[in-house]
């Protein structure tokens, strides 16, 4: 049987890439999101926009026959200057602001999520490594 894992973390350039990897446990495993929000918040303040970028990562690996394969997805952004009202995410993405978009993560639907995610990226990838290992 194939077995997949995947890790995702949010790089704030300002931050020195912080939170990275240590992103669910950043400033303390106990701490609310809204606290680590802002945090970054706070820590950024003042900061133009071409200083305040930022990442998600999602680096997926799978196990399809005793070897590793891994696929990475990237989604960049830019670290907002508030909090957004937004319902349609979790964690940073009421932060985490999508120029392109115009909104930030928790701010766009669904759909558009699934179309431009960090995590879906590196599946999309996966899914091409596995079916040419499988063929």
């Amino acid at each position: 049987m194939i077995a997949l894992a995947d890790d995702s973390g949010t790089e704030i350039d300002a931050l020195d890439g912080q939170p990275g990897i240590y992103s669910a446990r950043f400033l303390g495993e106990d701490t609310p999101q809204v606290v680590k929000n802002a945090y970054i918040l706070d820590k950024l303040k003042g900061l133009p926009n071409e200083r305040r970028k930022a990442r998600y990562m999602c680096c997926i690996a799978a196990f399809p026959d005793g070897t590793t394969k891994t696929t990475m997805g990237t989604l960049s952004g830019i670290i907002a200057h508030k909090i957004s009202d937004g319902t349609n995410g979790f964690a940073y993405d009421p932060i985490m602001y999508i120029p392109e978009f115009g909104k930030t993560m928790a701010d766009i639907t669904m759909e558009e999520k699934n179309d431009i995610s960090h995590r879906g990226q590196a599946l999309k990838k996966m899914s091409v490594v596995l079916v040419k290992k499988i063929n």
